[in-house]
Order: C-alpha cells, then structure tokens, then sequence
C-alpha cells in the first residue's frame, strides 16, 4: 500500500514528491532529507509499469516468505535492503537517481530460494537463482545502458543470500 501510495502521489505531483521524498540522489548531508531517502527510495516509482513490475513479484513471494520468517524479519530484509542500496548509489553513483523496490524483489527471490536450505548444504535453487538473475544483472550492468539500477539489484540479491543464509540457520538452530 505504501509503495501504491508513493507511486500514485508522485504521478499526480508528476513527479515532484517522488523527487522529494521517494529517490535517493546525491545531496547534502547536511539536508536531513537526504538520510530519509536513503529507506524511502524503495517506495517510490517511476510509473505505474515500473510499479506494477516489483509490485507483482512482492506480491507472490512475500506471503510465503512471512510464513516462512515472519513480518518483523521481512521488515528487516526490506530495511536493510532499502539502507544498502541507497548509501550504495549515494556513494558510488552520483550522478544517478535511485527509486523503486526492485533491489526488495531481488533480495526477496534469493531469500525465496532458501526455503529448501540445509545447514552444510547450498541450496541448488540458489545457485540456479544466481547464476540467473545476479549473472543477468552483472551482464546487462557491463554491456547495456538503461535505467535500471542493476547495482541495486544485485545488492538485493546478496542481501537475499545472507539473510536467507541466516534466517534458516536461526530457524534451525533456534538462535
């Protein structure tokens, strides 16, 4: 809802309020909006196709990873995501504006490819996973220019990897 609220708010302002407060670009830090924008990027988008994209994915694997982890762990997953991604772009990518949950999808599909894990064992759908999606991301981030975030992407696909990693190792181990 939040991100369908974003989305619409920045369409009818035509995209004044995604600017403001859903993308994360190099600005002061000084402007204490700069740090806000560094979570908030990932609730704004550039459109209703570019929503309805990420939104579709979240919808399919969210409810079955809170089964799996619960809400306050996919929170987290989110938090840190929106975090990484958004220092990441601010640090690395000056020139480059940042906004959209499609670092979340990723971490969210590698996450979704840990449901199988067994401690001392690396899931096969996680290296299918990665040799997939991460490796297209990698490819079209050498070879393609667009405007898409395949640095947020990818750290949303390591994020996904390590928390899935342990999530289940906490699940298992009661930790």
């Amino acid at each position: 809802m939040i991100c369908f609220i974003a989305t619409l708010l920045g369409v009818l302002s035509n995209g004044r309020i995604t600017k403001i407060i859903f993308m994360t670009y190099h600005s002061s830090l000084m402007k204490p909006m700069t740090y806000i924008r560094f979570v908030t990027h990932v609730f704004g988008h550039e459109g209703w196709t570019h929503f309805i994209g990420n939104a579709s994915y979240l919808l399919l694997l969210g409810p079955m990873l809170e089964e799996k982890h619960g809400s306050k762990e996919l929170i987290e997953v989110i938090g840190i995501t929106a975090l990484v991604t958004g220092v990441v772009n601010y640090i690395f990518f000056v020139n480059i504006g940042l906004c959209g949950a499609s670092g979340v999808v990723f971490a969210f599909i590698v996450l979704a490819s840990f449901t199988g894990f067994r401690e001392g064992e690396i899931p096969l759908t996680f290296l299918l996973v990665a040799a997939i999606f991460i490796g297209q991301q990698i490819y079209e981030g050498i070879s393609m220019q667009d405007n898409i975030s395949n640095m947020a992407h990818i750290m949303g696909g390591v994020i996904g990897a390590i928390m899935g990693y342990s999530l289940n190792r906490k699940s298992k181990y009661g930790l």
